[in-house]
């Protein structure tokens, strides 16, 4: 009997010590409150609803969305959901030409789901025949209201391009970016090496390749010249993933 009394004594000691120690109520306080789950998104954009968008309300929604990525608040989409929603038909609302370079995500970048946007990728991100193409069916064929140009910083093609490399294929791949190298506005040393003149070069790249879009393709140029498509550039921030929109 006495060795019963001691352990439930023990027990009830135990339990009182637990209670009244502050350090264990604390850890017990500051534990946080699980948040709910976002509500994962199912549906795909609709020919209607991409209809019914204006140029600059998806120019807006690409500055809310990348927002969102800078502050790692991606929008949660359930992508098998998209996928299958998806196969019979897609209603992408703009087209971006973006580099080759594997750091920058593009589609993460805006915070767009699968059916939202047409993605064309190549070094550099310059135009040529088959990209003019893409674009004219992105936006003639398939009804995309925006063609957004997207450099980069850092961009080993706009520095390989300043500095003339001949190697393969990749000569005349830079010979597109020349021009851009040559109308950069800039005094300063104009070499790879020099950081502020390898941004002039990518700012100078994009407005040339909007010049590009707009003489090469008389499709694109009517439409853009009609309000029903806009072509803009925009400079990736490598550092933190922000997107400046060029005027």
């Amino acid at each position: 009997m006495h060795k019963k009394n001691a352990i439930v004594a023990s027990i009830v000691i135990a339990s009182l010590v637990a209670c009244n120690n502050p350090q264990q109520n604390r850890i017990k306080e500051s534990q946080p409150i699980a948040e709910q789950p976002k509500a994962l998104i199912q549906n795909v954009l609709t020919k209607e609803q991409r209809d019914a968008l204006t140029p600059n309300q998806i120019i807006q929604s690409f500055k809310e969305g990348n927002e969102r990525f800078v502050n790692n608040d991606l929008t949660a989409r359930d992508h098998s959901a998209q996928v299958r929603n998806s196969a019979d038909g897609q209603y992408p609302k703009a087209l971006i030409l973006s580099c080759l370079d594997s750091r920058v995500p593009v589609e993460d970048v805006f915070d767009r789901g699968i059916g939202d946007i047409f993605v064309g990728r190549i070094a550099g991100n310059f135009v040529n025949e088959d990209l003019l193409g893409s674009m004219e069916f992105g936006c003639k064929v398939s009804g995309a209201k925006v063609i957004l140009v997207l450099g980069h910083e850092h961009c080993g093609a706009i520095k390989s391009a300043i500095d003339n490399v001949k190697l393969g294929n990749i000569t005349a791949m830079l010979s597109k970016i020349t021009p851009a190298v040559e109308k950069a506005n800039y005094e300063g040393e104009r070499t790879s090496g020099n950081p502020e003149f390898v941004h002039e070069v990518c700012e100078s790249n994009v407005k040339h390749t909007i010049e590009q879009i707009r003489l090469n393709s008389p499709i694109l140029k009517e439409m853009e010249d009609n309000k029903e498509i806009e072509i803009i550039g925009g400079i990736y921030e490598m550092s933190t993933g922000k997107v400046t929109f060029l005027e």
